[in-house]
């Protein structure tokens, strides 16, 4: 056998090798974003806070309103939180807000309670 149909030869090997998987009848993918839609059409953003170190990430999703955004920089501001990275993602009517803020020296606040003056603010 000549180099060339070794070489053709591996390169069919990998590639039935790396070939997805098909589907599966019930696409849990589909399921998960109709879950998520669900959830999302509630009037309370649903909002996860997690600490890193002296920083916070906390992410946000709702529907979308007008002016979410700003209510809830400012409230993160009055905490003495500084935002040092903000991702928007947006599906449809539903918008997700990623911030990455660091904890100030006055902050004496828990995970709990900054999740719940973010959650009031955006309703």
């Amino acid at each position: 056998m000549s180099h060339i149909a070794v070489e053709r030869n591996r390169r069919r090997q990998m590639n039935d090798h790396l070939k997805p998987t098909p589907p599966p009848d019930s696409p849990l993918g589909f399921e998960n974003v109709k879950e998520f839609c669900a959830c999302c059409n509630s009037s309370v953003a649903d909002v996860e806070a997690k600490i890193s170190g002296s920083n916070v990430i906390l992410r946000t999703i709702s529907r979308r309103i007008p002016g979410q955004i700003v209510k809830i920089i400012s409230v993160l501001e009055k905490l003495s939180f500084e935002i040092i990275h903000l991702n928007i993602s947006s599906m449809e009517d539903t918008v997700l807000y990623s911030f990455v803020v660091k904890i100030g020296l006055e902050c004496q606040l828990c995970v709990e309670e900054l999740v719940l003056e973010v959650q009031q603010s955006s309703s």
